[in-house]
């Protein structure tokens, strides 16, 4: 979350790069669910992970938007920490199902779980990140 205090109110326009990234994101999630076939474990999972993108998404752009020090900023940065805590932990959900042994699995829910307390010390612990 790099602070670019000089261009601060520059650049709000979306790029094509970002467009063209959200394209593909939805198009992925799309076929993704019709590719589920009516399973809906596999459907809720996709739609959640989803809609956590696209709001982590928008909360990383509040963050770059907002005045260093703001409430906003601060709103932004908090709501970082859960999301991407969902994303890892749903992804671990998966991936460790897949895992051929439970040494395996043990191994993608520690680094996980690894992963989301990190976060956390690293956007709410002062000098934690």
């Amino acid at each position: 979350m790099a602070e670019n205090h000089d261009h601060h109110h520059h650049n709000l326009a979306p790029t094509w790069v970002t467009r063209a990234g959200f394209g593909f994101l939805t198009l992925n999630s799309g076929l993704a669910i019709y590719r589920a076939k009516g399973d809906l474990a596999s459907i809720v999972f996709v739609a959640a992970s989803y809609s956590a993108l696209l709001l982590l998404f928008r909360c990383l752009r509040d963050y770059e938007r907002a005045p260093p020090g703001s409430p906003e900023r601060d709103r932004a940065r908090r709501l970082v920490w859960p999301l991407t805590s969902l994303l890892t932990l749903a992804f671990a959900w998966k991936v460790a199902g897949a895992m051929p042994s439970a040494a395996a699995a043990a191994v993608v829910w520690g680094l996980a779980v690894a992963t989301t307390v990190g976060g956390f010390f690293a956007i709410f612990v002062p000098g934690g990140g």
